[in-house]
């Protein structure tokens, strides 16, 4: 056998190199294509509302008299919902408040401008999720 000459070596690592490079961008543009086509579209809270209801009619098999009382029954209780939230909101920012100033008071200088940060990007969260 007769050592590969520079050429051959040169053509294999090409090759090599290529056929890698397919690869890789195979692999990529799959993921790029899966997550765009696969990502969740954000709904409001009222789609995912009706999303729900209409789940519940197909799976249980509701008729359209029964869909339309669900829908009241639904619709009350959200009231009733946005009723305690309006309540409890304003106590629950307000105990929220009281434990960031308490945490305040144990950081140093430096540790404040991360904390800071730290709840600017978890209230941005809770504001995106609606929690």
């Amino acid at each position: 056998m007769t050592s590969p000459t520079v050429q051959q070596k040169a053509s294999f690592w090409l090759g090599l190199v290529f056929l890698l490079g397919i690869a890789l961008g195979a692999v990529a543009g799959y993921a790029f294509a899966h997550r765009g086509y696969a990502a969740e579209r954000t709904l409001t809270a009222e789609q995912r509302r009706a999303q729900k209801r209409e789940q519940l009619a197909r799976e249980v098999g509701l008729t359209p008299d029964q869909q339309k009382q669900v829908v009241a029954v639904l619709d009350a209780a959200q009231k009733e919902y946005r009723a305690i939230h309006d309540v409890s909101d304003p106590q629950i920012d307000a105990v929220r408040q009281k434990t960031r100033d308490k945490i305040r008071a144990l950081l140093t200088p430096e540790q404040k401008p991360k904390f800071e940060d730290f709840i600017r990007r978890l209230d941005e969260e809770r504001r995106r999720t609606g929690q």
